[in-house]
């Protein structure tokens, strides 16, 4: 027995195949604020990487709505799930097209080879596409998909089956996330045969709304609309630039100028300048994200749980949301914001209390002055604004309690990369939700799965892990939102973070921008956005 999903086209605007390409000599700069690391989304987990590649370049067997939480139909048009919901059959869209650029001309539409290839790659570290080309697929890993996803089929050249060991009550959402954005097995083979494997995540190819032409790194990205994309009405400009600046103040004097359409991650200083500006709107809502800083649990004298909980406690938080966040922010208790469903809001901080903080130090036979390092982030990110000056301000806290921190940075990719092989002792880091489900916040970034990925504190507790598994095995939302309570108070228990602020997002662009929606995941899409006069 299978139960039949089948989703209306009507919750996606332009579907219709007979639209005509919206034509228009026209330019949309967005001035984004870091170099992606690469095109392959698969590999990365920042909004960086997946804003100049997945959003543009590809497309998902399911897709979020732009600017909401809903899944709608994407290269898939319909699923059925199994009564036991560990088989899922995806009936895949005709007439789609892989990109016709200088370096690959497709010979055949999108089918189900592309989606094996996708996934079977991400699986199989045998696969000989991945033998050329060595690389792990974080997210992937993160969610434990590469342990859950047993088979994936194709029935037809139309029809795919995946086969999953235990249920998994967000597969559908996971799928339509940025790192299983379907790529060209005809592409792959070609690079294959000439020896370039490593071109998948330079040059890339998809079937989305934006087709890849160069990349200057720190420089530019540019890009052109698919005359031949699927959703006609969507591709709504001729060229879409990216222009990377890490300085935000050079995006909003490029903003105000008409050098750039759209920006993001406005200081809460500029705000005030922004929404006086005539020319510039400014929409705003409430961040479904959280900026936290991460204790490593393997390093000394972190792996102390009173260690802990006295840098804890020793962090003036409303300092810190006044001085950083200023009208944006709201103080954070838990691992993930208040508007997710399940989040336990009878759960409460220990409070900033630097006179216990000395004590549980010297309790736990920590010497005054002792030195740890503080990794604060390069770039400014929906869930933290100015980490630097959060830095500066927990370096003052915490030396307060006796404990030196040594501020460390990098650019945004090596940051990530060396974090996540655990060389930072406590570092600033945040997320913002990417599916709407709690497991993207308690299994993605507190799980044992994803101690080598997202899993900043590199903490991996029994009790929590064995909740939150059971929690994402059952599709009962409330024996879910029972499970994942419990899981919090092991979280705010054991102190591997300390959560600080969900910001507000304010979204700043021209006048002239129509229809841009902001993400609730922090992603800038582009598709469906136009430039008026």
């Amino acid at each position: 027995m299978h139960k039949h999903v089948v989703i209306p086209f009507m919750l996606t605007a332009g579907l219709i195949a007979s639209a005509p390409f919206a034509h228009a000599a026209s330019n949309l700069v967005y001035c984004s604020e870091g170099s992606p690391a690469g095109f392959d989304p698969g590999q990365y987990t920042t909004g960086t990487d997946f804003d100049a590649s997945a959003e543009t370049v590809f497309n998902r067997l399911t897709q979020f709505e732009r600017g909401g939480t809903a899944v709608i139909p994407g290269l898939a048009t319909t699923w059925d799930v199994s009564e036991d919901g560990l088989t899922y059959t995806f009936h895949l869209r005709d007439g789609v097209k892989f990109h016709t650029t200088e370096y690959f001309k497709p010979s055949r539409e999108f089918n189900a080879d592309d989606v094996l290839f996708t996934f079977q790659r991400m699986l199989n570290k045998d696969h000989p596409f991945r033998v050329a080309y060595p690389t792990e697929f974080p997210y992937f890993t993160d969610m434990g998909m590469d342990a859950n996803i047993t088979k994936v089929e194709k029935v037809d050249a139309k029809t795919v089956k995946f086969t999953l060991a235990s249920v998994d009550a967000a597969f559908i959402q996971n799928l339509a996330m940025s790192f299983a954005s379907i790529q060209s097995a005809e592409y792959a083979d070609q690079l294959l045969k000439q020896g370039k494997a490593a071109d998948i995540n330079q040059k890339p190819i998809g079937t989305g709304p934006f087709v890849f032409k160069r990349y200057q790194k720190d420089a530019q990205i540019r890009f052109t609309g698919n005359k031949d994309y699927w959703v006609p009405g969507d591709v709504k400009v001729d060229n879409l630039i990216f222009s990377i600046s890490t300085d935000a103040s050079v995006r909003m004097q490029k903003l105000k100028a008409n050098e750039c359409q759209i920006t993001l991650n406005p200081r809460p200083a500029d705000l005030e300048s922004l929404q006086k500006d005539p020319n510039i709107q400014m929409p705003s809502q409430p961040g479904f994200n959280d900026g936290y800083i991460a204790y490593n649990v393997l390093h000394q004298p972190l792996d102390k749980l009173e260690v802990r909980q006295a840098l804890d406690m020793a962090v003036n938080k409303q300092a810190i949301i006044d001085a950083v966040y200023q009208s944006a922010g709201q103080l954070a208790v838990n691992g993930m914001p208040p508007t997710q469903w399940s989040y336990d809001d009878s759960i409460k901080d220990a409070g900033y209390n630097p006179e216990k903080a000395k004590a549980l130090l010297k309790a736990a036979g920590v010497k005054e002055g002792t030195e740890i390092t503080l990794w604060a982030m390069p770039v400014q990110r929906p869930y933290n604004p100015n980490a630097k000056l959060m830095a500066e301000m927990l370096q003052n806290d915490w030396g307060k309690v006796g404990i030196k921190a040594k501020i460390v940075t990098y650019e945004w990719g090596e940051y990530l990369k060396r974090s996540k092989a655990g060389e930072h002792d406590a570092m600033l880091i945040g997320w913002s939700g990417d599916n709407g489900d709690p497991d993207n916040w308690l299994g993605t970034l507190y799980g044992c799965d994803a101690v080598e990925g997202n899993n900043f504190s590199k903490w991996c507790h029994a009790d929590y892990d064995k909740l939150i598994k059971e929690a994402k095995r059952t599709t009962d939302q409330a024996k879910r939102t029972e499970l994942y309570k419990q899981a919090q108070h092991i979280l705010k228990r054991e102190v591997p973070i300390t959560p600080i602020a969900h910001s507000t997002v304010y979204q700043p662009m021209r006048k002239s921008v129509q229809d841009f929606k902001i993400s609730p995941f922090a992603l800038n899409s582009f598709y469906g956005v136009s430039v008026g006069k």
